[in-house]
């Protein structure tokens, strides 16, 4: 049945094969005896229409073409020669040439990346490898997901209703069911403020790409996540960095933030609770952020995939709850809190009480058109995962985290040329490096890169997080594991400490 309404081609279908339908109007244009049939006045925009007029395929070829075609599909029996073969300008030889990545692949680094592949250095073998370095939950084993969320997926895959395509913007039962977790009074939320995402990553992109055009800059902490410039520069949107500052529990320097805002800022993005730090924001703090942003006429990016992972007295203010009216994208998922970060499901909520981002709505729902919505199978099973998760399973989780960022602190607060930072949430903590009492390192990553080879401890540099001078551990391995590490990076920092 074809829609009334001129809306998305996910919407259009609703979940049916959109594939086909392109499929079979590739078929149709290749037939060389059948012409596409002129739209009516009254019809839909053909979405596979060329240019000004409806062409057979031999009508849109040039002679020229068309005699390369017919020689090529069998016109003679003879392959083209290809040592002798000129195409425009360029003669062409009997080999391929190697063909350049376009310039936004070159552009898409991650420094994470870029840094592990430095670090690919042989650990003690004398010592077992104790890993601090990735940030997945599930990686030692001792954090799995519960058997409910389990169990969701497999009802799920039996139920046999969620092995199609689904609205790029993703079901409307699954939507409404993050709506309902996350909705109150003070930011009501509803199914068609929700897009659903392949991951919280992905939402994050959604939410940089329709803000910013080339040219524009977005603010975001340092240290911080580096997947933001990660899909900022390619498109030739400015990272701009604004401090968090170590000795107020990485509070955010407004000082420094409101001194980057100029004309071409699109927005600000507030990581809370913070990875690589571990800091969660107070209440008060938010609320100066907030007044920042108001005053300068500037949407936030909440990236929130960790709300709640928090512990030692911290509490979690998402930030859309402190009733503002700076128009917010709030980025999250069921990666990390369900600990669940390969099953890529996370989802975008817009929060616009005066209907600053109706553009911007609109731009998302386009932008979902690239990948026609996250995996059905894991969407089909999101409304049981958000329901039916016992707060137990949670309560575990941040005790795991409590304990090893006390253990870690605690361990290496008397460390000598180290200086930790207490973690309230995430999974991280980072530690400071006083590199002029290591003269033995040129930076910090040769610091960490020795303290792999001795000790067989990795953890990431905090230069992956543009941050130099300090590295951050995860902690989400064994308690065990935990204090052994910290017991190997104590005798190493005493081995290479020389007081100036």
């Amino acid at each position: 049945m074809i829609p009334e309404k001129n809306e998305m081609l996910g919407d259009f279908f609703d979940g049916e094969d959109c594939a086909t339908l392109f499929a079979a109007a590739s078929l149709l244009r290749s037939s060389k005896n059948t012409k596409l049939a002129p739209k009516s006045s009254s019809s839909l925009i053909d979405p596979f229409q060329t240019s000004s007029s409806m062409l057979t395929p031999s009508d849109s070829m040039t002679s020229s073409s068309a005699d390369e075609n017919s020689s090529i599909e069998g016109g003679d029996d003879e392959a083209p020669t290809a040592t002798a073969m000129t195409v425009g300008s360029k003669q062409r030889s009997d080999r391929w040439d190697v063909i350049e990545s376009s310039e936004h692949a070159k552009n898409t680094i991650n420094p994470i990346r870029s840094i592990v592949d430095m670090m690919n250095i042989e650990h003690n073998p004398k010592k077992e490898l104790i890993r601090l370095n990735i940030g997945d939950p599930t990686v030692c084993g001792i954090l799995p997901t519960h058997p409910i969320v389990c169990q969701a997926i497999v009802n799920s895959l039996t139920s046999g209703k969620y092995n199609g395509y689904g609205p790029a913007v993703g079901f409307v039962e699954a939507r409404q069911a993050v709506a309902d977790h996350v909705t109150c009074p003070e930011a009501p939320v509803t199914a068609d403020d929700v897009i659903l995402t392949s991951g919280c990553s992905h939402g994050l992109q959604f939410a940089i790409e329709s803000l910013a055009n080339p040219g524009q800059n977005i603010l975001v902490p340092r240290p911080g996540f580096p997947l933001y410039v990660t899909l900022m520069r390619p498109m030739g949107i400015q990272e701009r960095f604004y401090d968090l500052l170590p000795q107020k529990d990485w509070q955010c320097d407004l000082e420094s933030m409101e001194s980057l805002i100029d004309e071409n800022t699109a927005a600000i993005i507030i990581n809370n609770p913070s990875n690589p730090c571990g800091a969660v924001y107070s209440k008060q703090h938010l609320e100066k952020i907030l007044r920042l942003a108001e005053y300068y006429r500037l949407p936030i990016i909440a990236d929130e995939i960790y709300g709640n992972m928090v512990y030692g007295g911290a509490k979690f203010h998402p930030l859309a709850t402190l009733r503002p009216k700076v128009p917010i994208i709030t980025c999250d998922g069921i990666s990390k809190r369900y600990l669940v970060p390969g099953w890529r499901l996370g989802w975008v909520i817009i929060h616009d009480v005066e209907g600053a981002l109706s553009e911007v709505r609109h731009g998302i729902r386009q932008l979902a058109q690239k990948i026609v919505g996250p995996s059905s199978l894991v969407q089909g099973a999101l409304p049981s995962i958000l329901k039916s998760t016992p707060t137990e399973f949670f309560d575990h989780t941040r005790a795991v985290l409590s304990t090893n960022a006390s253990l870690v602190y605690q361990n290496l607060s008397t460390a000598p040329g180290l200086t930790p930072v207490r973690s309230f949430g995430a999974m991280y903590i980072m530690i400071g490096v006083d590199m002029s009492a290591f003269p033995d390192f040129g930076s910090e990553l040769e610091f960490i890169k020795k303290l792999l080879v001795e000790e067989s401890v990795y953890c990431l540099p905090g230069s992956a997080f543009n941050y130099p001078g300090a590295f951050r551990i995860v902690l989400t391995n064994r308690c065990e594991n935990i204090l052994e590490a910290c017991q190997r990076i104590r005798s190493f920092c005493a081995r290479h400490f020389k007081i100036a």
